[in-house]
């Protein structure tokens, strides 16, 4: 099973992009994960934010290999304690299926995109900053494979 992350946003602060090194760097070779950066569509007052989001979603779904199963990560998603998402990456690895996780961009995704999503997860019911969710992401997938790996990361 490979992983991966399509991700929308330019550049990020640095404590973002330390977090997310050092979770990232900890996840098994075998995933062989990366992270796919979009660049954020040109938003303008005289366009409306649709715009930005359809471009955004084309270039995503362009992405998306058509065997992948595709988890979109939006706040309107189903919540999951770590256990169950220990669970679900462990039937997904089962399934054989290269997992492709899904950042939007500041006005979330396409209707389009919203569609492919094999599965919606939500990290929070609170608004986060792009750059938290990507290190939110990394850290409760590395604590997702500890749990299944059987490493004593989580406490019951």
């Amino acid at each position: 099973m490979h992983i991966r992350l399509i991700a929308v946003g330019g550049r990020q602060p640095s404590w973002v992009d330390d977090a997310f090194k050092i979770y990232s760097e900890r996840f098994p070779r075998q995933w062989k994960f990366r992270c796919d950066r979009i660049a954020t569509a040109r938003r303008s007052k005289n366009s409306p934010p649709s715009n930005a989001v359809q471009a955004e979603g084309e270039q995503i779904l362009a992405k998306i290999d058509a065997l992948e199963w595709a988890v979109l990560l939006d706040e309107k998603g189903r919540q999951l304690t770590s256990q169950e998402l220990a669970m679900s990456l462990s039937d997904w690895q089962a399934d054989g299926c290269d997992l492709c996780f899904i950042i939007g961009g500041p006005d979330g995704v396409s209707a389009a995109c919203g569609e492919r999503a094999d599965f919606v997860w939500s990290l929070s019911k609170l608004t986060l900053p792009h750059g938290m969710v990507r290190v939110l992401f990394a850290e409760q997938l590395f604590r997702a494979w500890s749990l299944l790996a059987g490493h004593p990361y989580h406490r019951d």
